[in-house]
């Protein structure tokens, strides 16, 4: 290494301006390496907020009105509507069911009434697959049962009065024949619709939907709040959009 000396300087002032020079170095060091780090951080910021861009921002549609009910569209495209709560069951039938719809309830206590929109005209696999809707609605799910019977009436069959006795909210008087749906199997599906939005449908439906997920009741399943959160990540949906469309009951996914 050379070193350059002034012959016009003493040794002592030679050192000194030596030192000082060393001592303007390391400052201009530190620099350079605080404005190297405050550049990584400004690119990984600028990296974050493009990555962030990137993202496809998914905007809050208005519900469509039967939405408020639980409810799907059949293989053929018909619609099915069902009360979330005894008040909902009456407006389904008071409000919502026509001469040429059909009602479904499953032939156990506590379930969810299900009108089928012009189910007069509808086919064998449209009626199977509300009769397993309703089948899944109802207390047989709480109960962990595999099956349970499922029956069909038109609108001039269903009542609100009976002589001598009570009909509480969300029940009907049923009068003449019945149509049976035997040993109908609980199943339901959920996933993502065209609208991106979850949806269910009963299991044998032949209706695809995004992320596809089998479900069937279980005693030892998952409570609908696990199961709605384990769904959650899947789906890329908040929790509340599963909780308002999943059964109540244990579930285990197949």
């Amino acid at each position: 290494m050379r070193i350059k000396l002034f012959i016009n300087k003493s040794v002592q002032e030679n050192a000194a301006l030596y030192y000082e020079q060393a001592k303007e170095a390391r400052k201009k060091r530190e620099g350079l390496v605080a404005a190297i780090e405050q550049t990584k951080k400004e690119m990984a910021a600028a990296e974050k907020k493009q990555k962030e861009d990137k993202k496809v921002v998914k905007i809050k549609r208005e519900k469509r009105w039967f939405e408020k009910f639980h409810w799907f569209t059949t293989s053929e495209g018909k619609l099915a509507i069902g009360g979330r709560s005894a008040q909902q069951n009456d407006l389904v039938v008071s409000k919502h069911m026509e001469d040429n719809d059909l009602f479904f309830h499953a032939d156990i206590q506590g379930g969810m009434v299900v009108v089928l929109k012009d189910g007069a005209g509808a086919s064998e696999q449209e009626l199977l697959e509300t009769a397993q809707f309703a089948a899944s609605f109802s207390n047989a799910w709480k109960n962990g049962n595999a099956s349970v019977d499922v029956y069909a009436v038109r609108k001039d069959q269903i009542g609100k009065a009976v002589s001598g006795g009570y009909i509480p909210s969300g029940a009907f008087a049923i009068s003449g024949e019945r149509r049976w749906f035997r040993n109908t199997r609980l199943g339901l599906k959920a996933g993502l619709g065209e609208s991106g939005n979850s949806e269910i449908a009963p299991a044998i439906s032949k209706k695809e939907l995004l992320h596809q997920t089998l479900l069937a009741p279980s005693r030892t399943g998952k409570e609908k709040g696990a199961l709605a959160k384990s769904l959650t990540k899947k789906f890329s949906v908040h929790p509340d959009e599963l909780l308002e469309i999943l059964p109540s009951g244990k579930t285990k996914i197949l």
